[in-house]
C-alpha cells in the first residue's frame, strides 16, 4: 500500500537521486508550465496514434507546437501488406489532421521497423511501398530503422533503407538497441558511414551516457528519449547537457501505448531551467536541433507553425472529426477567415 499519497504523482526516471533532488521533483510535477511560459517545444520522436486527443491539448497548452511520428510497431507484429499500407496512409493523413484541430503541426517520418525486419517474406513487400510514402507531404524522413536483437535481417534492411534514404536526401532516424546498446549504436553509425551518409543527415535515437560521446564526436545527431523506468530520466539528462553542451543534441518523449510521457520535453525544460541550463541551451536541445535536423528533408518551414495553426474543429477528413455527438467545434476567434 502506498504511504504517501502523493508518491504515485513522482517517476523515478524522471527524477532520480538524493531527498532535495526529489523534492524538486514534487516542485516541478505541481507545476512545471511556471517555468516555460512563453518557450516552444518540438518533439520528433513521438507516437500519436496511440496517444488520447487530451493528450494533444496538453502538448498545445505545454507549449509543443510540432511534432514528428516516426512509423514503429504495433506491439504485436503486422501479418500483412494491407495493414502496413494503411498504417502509413494513417501518418500521412488522420493523424496530421488530428493533430492540426489542436494547433500542432504535424511530420512523420516512414521506414520498416527493426522488429518487424526479422520477417523477411513482408518485410521484402514492405520494401516496394516504401519510395511511394516518403515523397508523401510532411514526411521528412526515414525511419525510425536500425536494430533491436541485431539480427542478419535487420542489418539487411536497415542497408537497404540507408540507401533509401540517400537516393531521396531525406535523414534518418536511427533507433539503438535496448539491449547490448553500446554495441548497437556503434553498428548502426558505422553502417551509416559505409553507406556514405554525412552523419549530420542521421540522427541517432535513444542514446545514454555510454554511447554519447561517441555519437557527437562522429558528426551524429544524438537524439535522448525521456522515457520512464527504461531510457532516460530528465534529471539525467540535465547532467549530459551540462557535460556536453547543446551542440546536435535534442530531447524526445517517444510517447507511446507504454507507460510513458507526453509532456516529457516540457518538463525537463523545466528541469533544465531549475538546474540553471541557459534559456539558449534549452531552446537548441528542446527546439532548435529538431527543427534544423530535419528541416534537411526540405518539408518543413518553420513559419508554417511557429506562430500556432488556426484551429477549425468544423472540419472533417474523410468525412469525420475529432468530435463526437454533440460537442461544440473550437474555431479560433482570431482567424482572419469567415466560414
Amino acid at each position: 500500500m502506498c504511504q504517501n499519497p502523493n508518491e504515485h504523482k513522482l517517476n523515478p526516471s524522471h527524477f532520480e537521486g538524493s531527498t532535495e533532488e526529489k523534492q524538486t521533483a514534487q516542485e516541478v510535477d505541481g507545476g512545471f508550465a511556471a517555468y516555460t511560459q512563453g518557450m516552444k517545444f518540438f518533439d520528433p520522436h513521438v507516437h500519436m496514434t496511440s496517444r488520447t486527443t487530451d493528450d494533444y491539448q496538453a502538448l498545445a497548452d505545454a507549449g509543443v507546437v510540432a511534432i514528428i511520428e516516426p512509423a514503429f510497431w504495433l506491439g504485436q507484429p503486422r501479418t500483412g501488406l494491407a495493414s502496413f499500407k494503411d498504417y502509413f496512409a494513417s501518418l500521412v493523413g488522420w493523424e496530421r489532421f488530428r493533430s492540426s484541430q489542436f494547433g500542432i503541426k504535424h511530420y512523420c517520418t516512414i521506414g520498416l521497423n527493426s522488429r518487424e525486419a526479422n520477417n523477411e517474406a513482408l518485410a521484402e513487400e514492405v520494401m516496394e511501398i516504401l519510395p511511394l510514402f516518403l515523397q508523401k507531404e510532411g514526411v521528412v524522413g526515414v525511419g525510425e530503422i536500425g536494430f533491436d536483437d541485431q539480427t542478419a535481417a535487420e542489418e539487411k534492411y536497415y542497408r537497404a533503407q540507408l540507401e533509401l534514404a540517400k537516393e531521396m536526401g531525406l535523414p534518418v532516424q536511427v533507433h539503438t538497441p535496448h539491449r547490448d546498446k553500446k554495441k548497437g549504436t556503434e553498428r548502426s553509425m558505422a553502417i551509416a558511414l559505409e553507406h556514405g551518409l554525412a552523419p549530420h543527415m542521421v540522427v541517432i535515437d535513444h542514446n545514454n551516457e555510454e554511447t554519447v560521446k561517441s555519437v557527437l564526436d562522429q558528426g551524429f545527431y544524438a537524439a535522448f528519449t525521456i522515457y520512464p523506468f527504461t531510457k532516460m530520466g530528465n534529471e539525467r539528462m540535465v547532467e549530459i547537457v551540462k557535460q556536453y553542451g547543446s551542440e546536435r543534441i535534442m530531447v524526445n518523449s517517444a510517447a507511446d501505448w507504454g507507460i510513458s510521457d507526453p509532456l516529457a520535453i516540457p518538463k525537463t525544460a523545466a528541469l533544465m531551467k531549475i538546474k540553471g541550463i541557459s534559456d539558449a541551451d534549452i531552446q537548441k536541445v528542446t527546439y532548435q536541433n529538431a527543427l534544423d535536423s530535419f528541416a534537411q528533408s526540405g518539408q518543413i518551414n518553420e513559419k508554417d507553425f511557429i506562430d500556432g495553426l488556426e484551429i477549425d474543429q468544423s472540419l472533417k477528413f474523410n468525412g469525420n472529426t475529432v468530435l463526437r455527438g454533440g460537442q461544440a467545434p473550437r474555431v479560433d476567434k482570431n482567424s482572419i477567415f469567415i466560414r
